[in-house]
């Protein structure tokens, strides 16, 4: 094989990964907005548990942000 198809091929392997990585980006971006809709919905119809769900909240917000921040490590490793 050429030497030069290798290195397109190489290539072009590693930018379907970095797609691959961006669509997860966008996946935890979209499920982020998910649980901060939903929590403030409870809230807005439980006030009583506001103190409770927001904590809880954050919890579920910073885990879906680590994934964001271990797919952006990934990005630039590649």
């Amino acid at each position: 094989m050429n030497e030069n198809f290798k290195k397109m091929e190489i290539e072009s392997a590693r930018l379907i990964a970095k797609a691959i990585i961006m669509t997860s980006m966008l996946g935890t971006a979209i499920g982020e907005g998910y649980i901060v809709g939903k929590a403030l919905e409870a809230m807005g119809r439980n006030p009583e548990i506001s103190d409770s769900l927001f904590t809880k909240m954050i919890v579920g917000v910073a885990m879906a942000e680590s994934t964001a921040i271990y797919a952006l490590v990934a990005f630039f490793i590649l």
